[in-house]
């Protein structure tokens, strides 16, 4: 399942924007694909999914695409794509600002990493080299998350030991998640809600 969405890019023209199209393995958080453009149009946005399902592999009826109830998202021509290639289209319900969590996090990421720049984007082509430099490998991804996971909790197990009087509990866990949902059915909402209120007491 992948999410995509578009956000805004300041330019050095006041009041105008580029607008990065993002779109995101909700699993891996792998970036599986990106174009930044002048306008936002369904044109672009199909453009953009119709590659990426080309670079991925992705055959029909394997992937549902996650987007909030934008005009570009909603478009005849990327619906068409998305039918086209036999990808099923999934949307955030009306009123609802959350349901898009891992796009929106994302893209907040992006524009407070320190390295983001602090004057608005001189050009379209500046805007796109940024945007180059922010995408994050794909180590989860590829599954080499599965061995570094492993190393991290080994790292933290010895320092334990060594030094005990400062932890108070077990250790952080980097046990491998999964399961990852965009939006928990209430039965999988309800144990983690025990914990927390466990943790908090």
């Amino acid at each position: 399942m992948w999410s995509w969405d578009i956000t805004y890019l300041a330019s050095a023209i006041r009041g105008t924007f580029y607008r990065l199209y993002l779109v995101v393995d909700i699993f891996s958080r792998k970036i599986v694909g990106w174009e930044v453009h002048k306008q936002e149009l369904a044109a672009h946005a199909s453009t953009l999914i119709t590659k990426v399902c080309l670079w991925e592999g992705i055959q029909p009826g394997r992937l549902i695409l996650h987007a909030d109830n934008g005009g570009p998202m909603k478009g005849a021509t990327m619906l068409a794509t998305l039918q086209k290639r036999g990808v099923v289209p999934s949307f955030s319900r009306p009123s609802v600002s959350d349901d898009n969590p891992y796009l929106e996090a994302l893209s907040c990421t992006l524009k407070y990493v320190p390295e983001y720049p602090a004057q608005p984007f001189s050009n379209l082509e500046a805007a796109r080299a940024w945007v180059h430099t922010f995408v994050t490998p794909g180590q989860r991804h590829r599954g080499e998350d599965i061995t570094i996971l492993e190393a991290r909790k080994a790292v933290y197990e010895q320092a334990k030991a060594r030094r005990p009087e400062r932890w108070s509990g077990a250790t952080r866990n980097w046990s491998r998640k999964e399961v990852v949902w965009l939006n928990p059915a209430r039965e999988e909402q309800a144990p983690k809600a025990a914990q927390n209120r466990a943790m908090a007491a």
